[in-house]
């Protein structure tokens, strides 16, 4: 008799939407664990701004990959990829059921089917292109990755001063485009059934959450958490909606009112960034939060197959 294929199901959308609660009742369900794919909930340092699961909710299920880093590490897409399939091979010794839940794209990306190996390049690189993007704003930095690499700058989201400074960290470190490490290669085979399901509601409910859950944030106390982190403030994950438009307050360009508004307005953007990006894969099943019934059916009709 053949072994009983586990699944990996995945729960994906934009921010504020509930995914965390959804994931939480499916892992409750299977009497399963979590494993988090939100970039930035790694840091132990990032707590308010990342909206991480509260205590009560962390108990609820066991979770992989909150609080797992330091600020201070470099971690990145690849090794995530890595840990996170040898976290499944144990898990799966356990379960044949594993949620994994977030709400950046390239991570989940990176487990479903893999990711282009990238070089390693010289941290300092990174810091210069920081300082450069800090002191004349990203359109330079947007010229020379037109200039050396015009396939990759059609390509990248030109919003985004992160993708653009990996770009150029790679290229100033090899010497060779950007887009000729990114091979656009066949997914690599996985031993485990993925299940994708999205969470998504109309958009002006889903604005509502997003600058209730900022209203929150403030009072729990975001601003003195982004004062705490001042120092790290170059690094990757700091460079993100919830502590950028703070540390621009911190640096006099605006007051906090006005910092306010940037957090909820860059809030709902990147909101609208990550629909994006979910809505391009074909293989989800998208469904509203309160829709748990709908996911369970799903999941027990490849169970039993």
């Amino acid at each position: 008799m053949c072994a009983k294929r586990k699944i990996l199901v995945s729960i994906v959308g934009p921010t504020a939407i509930g995914k965390t609660k959804f994931a939480i009742e499916l892992a409750k369900k299977y009497n399963t664990e979590i494993i988090s794919a939100d970039s930035r909930q790694f840091y132990c340092e990032m707590e308010i701004g990342t909206a991480k699961p509260a205590q009560e909710e962390l108990a609820a299920a066991p979770h992989h990959f909150i609080n797992s880093h330091s600020i201070k590490e470099y971690y990145n897409v690849g090794q995530f990829e890595q840990d996170v399939l040898q976290l499944l091979d144990k898990l799966y010794q356990k379960h044949d059921v594993v949620v994994m839940v977030g709400g950046s794209g390239l991570f989940f990306k990176a487990v479903w089917e893999g990711f282009d190996e990238m070089p390693k390049v010289d941290l300092s690189l990174r810091d210069d292109l920081n300082k450069e993007f800090a002191e004349n704003g990203l359109d330079p930095l947007l010229e020379e990755l037109q200039e050396i690499d015009p396939k990759y700058y059609e390509q990248v989201d030109r919003y985004n001063h992160q993708r653009v400074i990996r770009a150029l960290e790679v290229i100033r470190s090899t010497g060779k485009p950007f887009s000729e490490f990114r091979k656009g290669h066949q997914s690599k085979e996985r031993s485990f059934e993925n299940i994708k399901i999205g969470l998504e509601m109309d958009r002006e409910h889903l604005f509502d959450r997003i600058n209730q859950r900022m209203d929150l944030m403030i009072d729990q106390g975001l601003f003195e958490e982004a004062e705490s982190l001042k120092a790290y403030k170059e690094h990757n994950a700091l460079q993100t909606v919830g502590y950028s438009e703070i540390f621009g307050f911190m640096d006099g360009a605006y007051d906090r009112e006005e910092a306010i508004r940037l957090l909820k307005r860059n809030s709902r953007r990147y909101a609208k960034r990550q629909m994006t990006w979910f809505k391009k894969d074909e293989e989800i099943n998208w469904m509203q939060p309160n829709d748990l019934e709908k996911a369970i059916q799903l999941i027990s009709k490849s169970l039993d197959a």
